[in-house]
This record gives structure tokens, C-alpha cells and sequence, in this order.
């Protein structure tokens, strides 16, 4: 006899051997032993996770003489001529390959004659939204009022491209992809069948890589038990995905993470030369940095990933050196890339470009960089650099629209690129009328992107702003507005913006209700020389 995959040797023939898809067996068990048989169902759902198998499964259970709890007796004589393919009450057609309606109109008419030895005539139709709208058309009314004896089982990954008119008239199904631990327990129960000896590390690697399909992962196996004949391992698992080397992507990821942008290029450059394609390598370190994130942040990791332990300390070294911002921002980076790459005509310069990117925060002015340069800066620092006091230094008139005040003094043995390249401001005394203007606009962006500060955002949105001087005055009739700006935390984070625009001095005041624009000029005249006897014409 010519050999068997996996998948189809070891494919479930009754409901109690079925993998998960717990709420749909139990329907059909029930329906079946209620004699409650619809006459026409939908199996939908991602592939490899049971619709054709429980379509077969399902279709010899309702045919079966004595079936047993619901699954078919694999004993009578029904049974034995449905497993051995010789019965004509179970038709499978595949609509891929007759989606025409000339098929359909076919089975309109094969459909109104009897079965032959059992109960019910089943049509299984595969792939089911492959059927054109004739097709559709041309089964319509049948599949809306079949005569007793016919059951219809439909199939499909994308049941979004069936008619809304077929999927009114049948009970819908809807698969789930199978968990990992499933996964594993199936993979481990067929090489104990077959005899074959394995590491439970090279066993969650086939789970991880059948991606909820059991379909996948027992081809995976398949695959992978032929490849060794020993003791199957994690690498072997590795060399038949086709997956590079753990610790060369461990090693090219922690250059990534520790901004070595030389030694990050020689990597990708040194994986690639191997023949590895450019997608596996990106989904082998998107993987890693997976690992990564669970490592760091979930106090069970090591049950998570389970991977060999000289491979888990490798990734706890790693993690150990850098924070969740950075783990993030490098993901993000390269799972756009990703996307990228599908309409890219180079692969290899979009990959090469998201690490450089990714080794090269200082670059980017991405929120989550600006928050892995400060973390750098504060390690250094806690762990005894000595930084000189920063002393103030008067500000230069420069062009562009710059981000703070002050210049700071280099710290000593503090990484160059974190104080060299900070920019000076335009001292708003420097500034005529219409440039002091236009400070509020740039209060207001940065308060929306750079700052994110969505609090004073709102408030500001509702102030008035004029200059006396060089001090910025903001203006609101509002009490809850005034409260919240001049509220401690908001004020000092107020001033700190205003002070990377130039701005030293800043003041809100409360408009009393119902004064006119005169008598608010008068009153802060007479404010402005308390003391003195005015006469105002």
C-alpha cells in the first residue's frame, strides 16, 4: 500500500477523537441523537482545523445503523461501505474545480433520487464561495427545500464571498484556530504511534509553526520525522522550517538592541549569504523578539516559550540589557517592514533599512526612541558616572524653530550625541510682534505631539494670549479652565513647555464676567501703576 501522510492516516474518524471544536461537536452529537438533522449546514473557519473531517465524520454518523454516542459505529454495514469509499450516499465535490453552473444543475438533479443503503444523501461541497453567482443561482431553491433524504455540507475558509441568501438558509459553523498545548499533545501522540523519539522543545516548535492548523502541523511533523532518524531536537526542527541559526539571529538581534549599526548590517549580510531568503530572516527575528517580550515580561516565560535552556539564558542575557520601550519600538519597526515588503521591489533594502533604523534611535524622533535615549542616559547615571553641574548660557538667535532655551554643558564620559546635538532657541525678547504670536500655534502642537499632553491640550484650546513683554499672558473666563492651569502639576509642565519655545515667564488670568474690553484695559492700567494718581480720559 503507497504511504499515508500524517494528516491522512491519523485522521479522526469519530466526534471523541475530534481536536477541540468542543461547541460543535456537541451540537451535531445532540442533533443526532435527537434526530434533529438540519438539511443544510455551513463549516467556516481557518484551514486545517476539522470542517471536511467533521463534514465526513458527520455525514457516516447520520447514515450509521447503531451509532454510539452520537459517532458513527464503524461496525454495521453502512459503516464499512463509508469507510471504504464504496458508497454512493456521500458525494464530496470540490466547487474549486467545478464552480461552474452546469455542475450545480447537475447535482439539482441527481439530488431527487434516494439513497441507496442508508438513511441520508450528503453533499459535501469544498470550498464553497468558489461557486459563481450562476452556480449559486442554480442551487438556490434546492439547497432552501431539499427533498427529506438530502443533506447539504458546506465548506469554506471565506464565508464573507458566500450570498447572503446562502448563508440565511443553512446553520452556521464557525471553526477556531486549535491552541498550541492541543497542537503539541496531537504531534506527541502521533510520533508515540509511530515510534518515533523527540525533544519536547522540537515538539513546540512544530505547534508554533502549525499556527492552529492541524492540518499544518502534522504535515510539519511529517516532514521533520523524516528528516532525522534518531532523536528529533529543537535544531533539527529548525533546519526543516528552514529557520536560521537561534544563535546567530540571538546575536544579530542583540546588536539591533545595543545600536551596534556596524555589526547589525554584517549580520543580516552573514545570515543572508547562507541562502536564507530575506522574509524567513525578518520572521525569524520577529519571532526572537517575541521571545524577547515574554521573557521580560511575563514571570512564566520560560513555560511560554519553552525552548532549551541554554537557549532561554541566551534570551534572559539579552533582555537584561534593555527595557520594554526599546523591544517595542524595534518590533513595530520591523512588523512594518513586513508589510512593507509585499510591495517592495527590493526586499533586501527595506530589511536592511528597518535595522538600521531600528540600531539607530538617535535618528528617530519616535516618542518610544526618545524614551530609550533618556533610559540609557539614566543607567548611566545610576551607575556612577559623574555629570558636572549644567550651567545656563545665553541663548542664540538661530533660523529654525528650535527645541530648548538652554545649551547644556557636555557631561563628562556621558555618551556625545545626547547633549552635542541639542539645538538653541530664539529668545522672545529677539522676536517682534508677529513671531510672538505665533508661539501660541507651536504651544499648542507641541502640547499634541511631542509633549502629549492631552489635559492642557484641551484647556489651552479655550484661552485667550497676548504678550506684556517677554511674558506670556493666557487669559480665560472660565473658572474649571483657570483651576486646571494653574493647578501645581499642569503649571509646572506648562512652563517647561513654554520654556523650550523661548517663553521664561508665563501667567494666566481669570476675565471677570460681563467687563468690556475697556474696562479690562482700565483696570490693568491702574494695576500697573498701583501707587500712583492717574487721570484716565
Amino acid at each position: 500500500m503507497a504511504y499515508l501522510a500524517f494528516y491522512r492516516t491519523f485522521r479522526p474518524v469519530s466526534f471523541d477523537t475530534v481536536v477541540r471544536q468542543e461547541h460543535i461537536v456537541r451540537t451535531l452529537k445532540n442533533q443526532i441523537s435527537t434526530g434533529k438533522i438540519g438539511h443544510a449546514y455551513l463549516f467556516c473557519g481557518p484551514r486545517g482545523t476539522g470542517k471536511t473531517t467533521l463534514a465526513k465524520i458527520f455525514a457516516r454518523a447520520i447514515n450509521c445503523e447503531r451509532p454510539v454516542d452520537g459517532s458513527p459505529c464503524g461496525k454495521c454495514e453502512v459503516c464499512k461501505s463509508l469507510n471504504a469509499g464504496a458508497s454512493l450516499d456521500i458525494s464530496e465535490i470540490d466547487a474549486a474545480s467545478n464552480n461552474g453552473v452546469d455542475e450545480m444543475r447537475d447535482l439539482r438533479e441527481k439530488v431527487q433520487y434516494p439513497p441507496v443503503s442508508g438513511k441520508y444523501k450528503v453533499y459535501i461541497i469544498d470550498e464553497v464561495h468558489m461557486l459563481t453567482s450562476s452556480a449559486f443561482n442554480a442551487v438556490l431553491k434546492t439547497l432552501e427545500e431539499p427533498p427529506a433524504h438530502a443533506v447539504f455540507i458546506l465548506a469554506t475558509t471565506e464565508p464573507q464571498k458566500i450570498p447572503a441568501t446562502i448563508l440565511s438558509r443553512c446553520m452556521r459553523f464557525d471553526f477556531k484556530l486549535i491552541p498550541q498545548k492541543d497542537l503539541e499533545q496531537l504531534v506527541k501522540s502521533v510520533y508515540d504511534k509511530v515510534g518515533k523519539q523527540y525533544d519536547d522543545e522540537a515538539i513546540s516548535a512544530i505547534a508554533r509553526a502549525g499556527a492552529g492548523s492541524a492540518r499544518d502541523s502534522l504535515s510539519i511533523a511529517d516532514m521533520c520525522a523524516s528528516y532525522s532518524n534518531g532523536k528529533l531536537t529543537y535544531s533539527d526542527v529548525n533546519e526543516v522550517l528552514g529557520s536560521a541559526d537561534f544563535f546567530s539571529i540571538s546575536s544579530l538581534c542583540q546588536n539591533i538592541l545595543e545600536e551596534d549599526t556596524s555589526a547589525s548590517l554584517s549580520g543580516v549580510e552573514q545570515i543572508l549569504s547562507t541562502g536564507k531568503s530575506v522574509g524567513v530572516l525578518l520572521k525569524d527575528l520577529l519571532n526572537f523578539l517575541n521571545y524577547c517580550s515574554i521573557v521580560k515580561i511575563c514571570r512564566n516565560g520560560k513555560e511560554i516559550v519553552n525552548l532549551p535552556q541554554e537557549s532561554y539564558n541566551r534570551i534572559e542575557e539579552i533582555v537584561s540589557g534593555c527595557d520594554g520601550h526599546k523591544l517595542l519600538r524595534v518590533s513595530e519597526i520591523l512588523a512594518q517592514a513586513e508589510a512593507d515588503m509585499r510591495y517592495a521591489l527590493n526586499a533586501r533594502i527595506t530589511l536592511e533599512t528597518a535595522v538600521l533604523k531600528c540600531a539607530m534611535p538617535s535618528s528617530d524622533y519616535n516618542l518610544d526612541a526618545l524614551i530609550g535615549k533618556i533610559s540609557a542616559l539614566e543607567k548611566k547615571l545610576e551607575s556612577g558616572i559623574p555629570v558636572r553641574e549644567v550651567k545656563e548660557v545665553r541663548p542664540k538667535l538661530v533660523k529654525e524653530e528650535s527645541v530648548s532655551p538652554f545649551k547644556e554643558e557636555k557631561a563628562k564620559d556621558v555618551q556625545p550625541d545626547l547633549f552635542e546635538n541639542a539645538a538653541t532657541v530664539q529668545s522672545v525678547a529677539m522676536l517682534n510682534e508677529n513671531e510672538k504670536g505665533g508661539i501660541f500655534a507651536k504651544l499648542i502642537r507641541l502640547l499634541r505631539t511631542t509633549r502629549k499632553n492631552a489635559v492642557l491640550f484641551t484647556l489651552c484650546m479655550d484661552v485667550g494670549n497676548f504678550f506684556e513683554g517677554d511674558k506670556m499672558i493666557l487669559t480665560t473666563d472660565s473658572e474649571a479652565v483657570y483651576k486646571g492651569l494653574t493647578k501645581p502639576d499642569n503649571a509646572n509642565f506648562l512652563a517647561e513647555t513654554l520654556l523650550e519655545l523661548g517663553v521664561g515667564q508665563h501667567e494666566v488670568r481669570l476675565k471677570v464676567k460681563g467687563e468690556s474690553d475697556y474696562d479690562k484695559a482700565v483696570r490693568e492700567l491702574k494695576s500697573n501703576f498701583d501707587g500712583i494718581d492717574i487721570e484716565i480720559r
